[in-house]
């Protein structure tokens, strides 16, 4: 993102208006007033506020109204500027309004563009001592937002309390758990990491304690004198514990690691680690086994260092950061599971909870908030992963160092997790350039190096945004927006996206991203593979291959939502239907033609009722729009005329909500305001379905 400086430097003419939405997260607003004059835009726009300072910070413009239709900006103009900014400086001084003002006179600017006065509000990302910040007197019931590619939205109860912890806890893993000791540990990661320890130092005089005293020098025992209470840290225990007492503190704990085969492939995993009992369950151990599988492969060059041959290189140390970060940062607190995977040409890294600092100073290393600091700590002490904010930095050097493609760091805000992609892939490898050059002829040769890295990695990942470019060039932000717009204008990308979140592709390779269908899904399990391939190297072990009723990472609907950007797409592998796939769906190969018959049957009675009844309950209605749409894609009129609705209210009250949650997806994905903009259920939303037709007693 540049700076508000440079903004105003490139911001001099209405034209300059449509690049901002390249730059910048950006919301405009009229706010002329009732009577034209002009008037803050009191409610919207501190719901805008809130989103944003909750999210990654923005831009708000007052003065400036957004053309949907056609996909820009109109300049509007503010009569009285002045009276306005009085009138948002007292909107965020009243604590009824909105629970903090972290705005300053720097961040507020009255601009002057062909001779119409705007107002540029800068809303900059609030920190974790911050958050939330919401509207109202309360950030529960959703009085507080988040940003979103299409707009603010309402951030669910459970995730406000998350920040409120996040708010007052330095350290997650910090609790001290009075009822568990010694005898809850897995003593053999014990006496392996102290070897480990001791061979790093070895004449530390921790060495010669007996184990609680060590375990309390590292941060695993801790001692509350004024409650005169003392055991194992929370850190301690997911260090060193058995897996099935860590899963007795923290529920939804679940660490996994994939080995996968390139896609296309029937198989989802050729190798695989996981707390199925075979192994203590614990993140010393999680990390041992990984970091080995992870780097099996890698090709150590000879170099010494002094007289001894040096045996990692900067890529061992890359994964090794990106292996340590991604437990360190966890949110064991969090829906869905930490994993890990490998695959030709990549490794993904994926934890629960979103980062604690801006990915963009993340990059820039130097700052250290780690989530769990008391894990930190002890990998810090053998040499895993370090206290000064220096993690993402190796990752990127050591990546750097191959000439491989940046590495891509992302947050996923539903549910919340940090996703790390690792490709092994050169920058602008050759085979893409021949690619290119057989669409493009001679005209690739005339273009910059910026411009054939925006075709390549249109190519190479499916989209290509200025988000991506900033990660991957120098060059100046507001000189990429231009760059990205010039190939759109030479008809060398294409983009259906609106400003806000705007994608672009190559032409005629429009990406869809919808997931698969649950009818999909139940025709495939009808013919479905009964027993799946064993992985490589021995056969399945029960129940390995999922570990919830919505697959192995929590949500079918989102296709793993891991580092892998083609399996948000149909063009990912094959989903392979278990016996256990099918049980966690709540189905079974004999009764699929029963169960299509039930839902046609309840899809008919829903409709009816939808039609005959004013006020319907919630679960009814949600469960007559995933059962509308789930045979095709639906538009919004076609649905609203089907339930007889209001068109508005559907979309705010559901069709939003089940977006967030996977259980709808766009037609449309990456243009959420497409004229054609439809609906259809997606596997997960057809798993919910059955479970509201069972909750609501309609089948047995």
């Amino acid at each position: 993102m540049t700076s508000l400086d440079d903004l105003l430097a490139n911001l001099r003419t209405a034209a300059d208006l449509d690049a901002l939405g390249e730059d910048y997260d950006l919301e405009a607003k009229a706010a002329q007033g009732r009577d034209g004059s002009g008037q803050f835009p009191l409610k919207e726009a501190l719901i805008t506020y809130s989103a944003m300072a909750n999210s990654d910070g923005g831009l708000i413009l007052l003065g400036v109204a957004e053309d949907k239709a056609n996909d820009r900006l109109v300049l509007k103009g503010l009569a009285d500027p002045e009276k306005v900014r009085k009138e948002l400086w007292d909107a965020l001084a009243n604590r009824q309004r909105v629970s903090a003002n972290l705005l300053s006179d720097a961040q507020v600017r009255v601009l002057t563009i062909d001779g119409l006065a705007i107002i540029v509000i800068s809303v900059p990302r609030a920190t974790r001592q911050q958050r939330p910040i919401y509207v109202g007197q309360t950030p529960l019931g959703g009085n507080t937002y988040r940003r979103r590619a299409t707009g603010d939205y309402q951030v669910d109860d459970e995730s406000v309390r998350r920040m409120l912890a996040e708010q007052v806890e330095d350290a997650r893993d910090a609790r001290i758990l009075p009822h568990h000791g010694l005898k809850d540990l897995d003593l053999d990661a014990l006496t392996a990491y102290r070897r480990l320890f001791q061979a790093r130092q070895p004449d530390h005089p921790w060495n010669t304690l007996d184990d609680q005293a060590y375990l309390a020098r590292i941060g695993a025992w801790g001692e509350d004198r004024e409650a005169g209470t003392a055991g194992l840290t929370l850190g301690g225990l997911l260090m060193f514990g058995q897996g099935h007492l860590i899963v007795e503190a923290l529920p939804h704990y679940f660490v996994d690691y994939q080995e996968q085969p390139a896609a296309p492939s029937t198989q989802r995993w050729i190798d695989r680690l996981w707390p199925d009992g075979s192994w203590s369950g614990n993140l010393f151990d999680f990390y041992r086994r990984v970091y080995l599988k992870l780097t099996a492969d890698l090709k150590v060059p000879f170099a010494l260092k002094g007289d001894e041959r040096e045996e990692e290189t900067p890529v061992h140390i890359a994964l090794r950061e990106a292996l340590v970060n991604t437990l360190i940062h966890a949110d064991f607190s969090g829906r869905i599971s930490l994993l890990v995977i490998k695959r030709p040409g990549l490794f993904g890294f994926r934890n629960p909870g979103l980062m604690r600092v801006p990915a963009a100073l993340a990059r820039q290393g130097g700052i250290s908030d780690s989530r769990n600091r008391r894990l930190q700590k002890m990998f810090s002490l053998i040499g895993r992963g370090e206290q000064a904010g220096s993690g993402i930095p190796k990752i990127l050097s050591g990546w750097a160092s191959q000439h491989w493609r940046s590495p891509q760091l992302r947050e996923l805000p539903e549910p919340e997790q940090t996703v790390l992609e690792l490709h092994m892939v050169s920058l602008i490898p050759e085979e893409a350039l021949t690619r290119l050059r057989q669409r493009f002829g001679t005209q690739l040769d005339e273009l910059s190096l910026d411009e054939r890295l925006a075709l390549t990695t249109a190519l190479l990942e499916g989209t290509v945004s200025h988000a991506r470019m900033v990660e991957m060039s120098a060059s100046h932000p507001h000189d990429l927006s231009v760059m990205l717009s010039g190939l759109q204008r030479d008809g060398k990308l294409e983009s259906d996206s609106s400003r806000r979140g705007k994608v672009y592709y190559l032409p005629g390779q429009r990406p869809t991203g919808t997931p698969d269908s649950f009818v999909a899904m139940l025709d495939q399990l009808r013919g479905a593979i009964v027993q799946a391939p064993p992985p490589a190297g021995g056969p399945a072990k029960p129940g390995n291959s999922e570990h919830s009723a919505s697959g192995s990472e929590h949500s079918a609907a989102r296709s793993e939502h891991t580092a892998e950007g083609s399996e948000h797409s149909p063009a990912a592998s094959p989903v392979v239907i278990t016996p256990q796939v099918a049980a966690n769906s709540g189905l079974t190969i004999d009764h699929i033609d029963g169960i299509q018959a039930d839902l046609r049957a309840m899809e008919t009675q829903l409709v009816q009722r939808c039609q005959t009844q004013k006020r319907i309950q919630g679960e009814v209605m949600e469960l007559a729009i995933l059962l509308v749409c789930l045979q095709a894609h639906v538009t919004l009129n076609s649905l609203a005329a089907r339930l007889s609705r209001e068109e508005d209210s559907l979309r705010n009250h559901y069709l939003r909500d089940l977006i967030i949650a996977g259980h709808l997806a766009y037609k449309y994905p990456t243009n959420p305001h497409h004229p054609d903009q439809a609906y259809q259920t997606t596997r997960q939303g057809g798993i919910r379905a059955l479970d509201l037709s069972r909750e609501l007693h309609l089948i047995p």
